[in-house]
């Protein structure tokens, strides 16, 4: 057991716990208390890591640094698609006038929960 092993162990669950993060903003479908700014940051760190772990021989570093990279871009994809769909009050849900399911303009927020 290596310190390398122990990060890229560290970083797996850390990826593991940012899919948590994903999954609970796909239910609520709404953005609050999170910054995507934030996450960019870390996000961009993450990035670096693929480009610094290869050149230090960290290969389980590198490996959990794929799965946290490619977390926080499904994360951050998701935060800015529910806070676009948030500010033009745009929903998908089933419309009774066309007996179908697709996109509609809503004026109430209370709608897009």
């Amino acid at each position: 057991m290596t310190p390398d092993f122990f990060n890229g162990l560290f970083e797996l669950l850390g990826g593991a716990f940012i899919l948590n993060h994903c999954r609970v903003l796909y239910q609520d479908k709404l953005v609050k208390g999170v910054s995507v700014l934030s996450t960019t940051f870390f996000q961009s760190w993450g990035v670096w890591n693929l480009y610094y772990y290869p050149h230090l021989d960290q290969w389980w570093s590198f490996a959990g640094g794929l799965v946290i990279v490619s977390a926080n871009t499904l994360w951050i994809g998701l935060m800015l698609y529910y806070r676009w769909r948030e500010r033009n009050n745009l929903v998908w849900g089933w419309h009774p006038s066309t007996d179908t399911y697709g996109w509609a303009f809503c004026t109430r927020k209370d709608a897009l929960r």
